[in-house]
């Protein structure tokens, strides 16, 4: 037998490899969910809060979004309730959180009580039905709940012990005020100052368009005591931010906000027949110079 005979080219013999999986990058993974801003918030900076989860059938489980579980948990079933809770800030992450969130919500609906998920399956062949689109309600809005602490982790008259005590201590000492102001709109106090992070569901170049509006026409603050601060991208939306007085409540920039948000809204719709003009224009490109962090 020659030695060409005897070497195995491409497609000959037993295949023994494992098949790749392609994964595709979802850049605004929840989009077409009436949730999609809370999703976001929940998922990228509100520290503790729970929101019931508006599935299409859940039967008779009661299913809580979760910003954070203990340990960064994907999900858990509560031992005495069989509550679902699912986590929104994990440690880990495949292409489309929305996936993960799924096959989270998937494993925890057929799960025991007192079973926890580590981590989100991330490897595993994508497969039909198993995104947040598929399983939530895409017209209703999450109804979200903050908390001081995070006591909310244990069931009424159980003591935290080992890793779970460890990681609720933790999360305590690095919890920081937070308000809700409108949807999708936190008001955060980090020490001496303090911030409105408002996630808005809109196409992130059309928002800097309406934003760029608002600023050449003065009409971009809160009012007395804010300033436009800059932006940031999360989950494929443009979330803008303001610093705030720190010595003013938050509930104090209810109504500011919701003033800014319905011209904000003009200002979007306005778009579609006035293009920007020389000063618009000016202004949206030094808004995109005023990318932030955040942390």
């Amino acid at each position: 037998m020659g030695k060409g005979a005897r070497r195995k080219g491409p497609g000959k013999g037993p295949k023994t490899g494992k098949r790749k999986v392609r994964d595709v990058f979802v850049a605004r993974p929840f989009e077409g969910l009436a949730a999609e801003p809370e999703l976001i918030a929940l998922r990228e900076f509100v520290p503790s809060a729970t929101a019931p989860l508006p599935l299409k059938d859940a039967g008779d489980r009661t299913v809580t979004l979760a910003s954070v579980l203990p340990v960064a948990a994907a999900a858990m079933v509560r031992g005495e309730t069989g509550e679902i809770l699912l986590g929104m800030q994990v440690q880990t992450r495949s292409s489309d959180v929305s996936r993960d969130l799924g096959r989270a919500l998937r494993w925890a609906l057929d799960a025991e009580p007192g079973q926890v998920l580590s981590v989100p399956d991330t490897t595993s062949e994508p497969q039909p039905g198993e995104r947040l689109q598929d399983l939530l309600d895409p017209d209703a809005e999450l109804e979200v709940e903050l908390h001081s602490d995070f006591g909310w982790w244990l069931q009424d008259d159980v003591q935290a012990t080992g890793e779970v005590a460890m990681s609720l201590e933790r999360a305590n000492a690095a919890i920081m005020p937070t308000e809700r102001v409108r949807q999708g709109a936190y008001w955060t106090l980090t020490g001496e100052k303090a911030h409105l992070r408002w996630v808005w569901p809109a196409d992130e170049n059309k928002l800097l368009q309406a934003l760029a509006r608002l600023s050449a026409a003065g009409e971009l603050s809160l009012g007395e005591g804010s300033r436009y601060a800059g932006s940031f991208r999360a989950h494929g939306l443009l979330v803008p931010v303001w610093d705030l007085d720190a010595e003013a409540h938050a509930r104090e920039w209810s109504e500011p906000a919701e003033q800014l948000g319905a011209r904000l809204d003009a200002a979007l719709k306005s778009l579609d027949d006035e293009p920007l003009n020389a000063a618009e224009r000016r202004a949206r490109d030094g808004l995109i110079g005023r990318q932030l962090t955040l942390r």
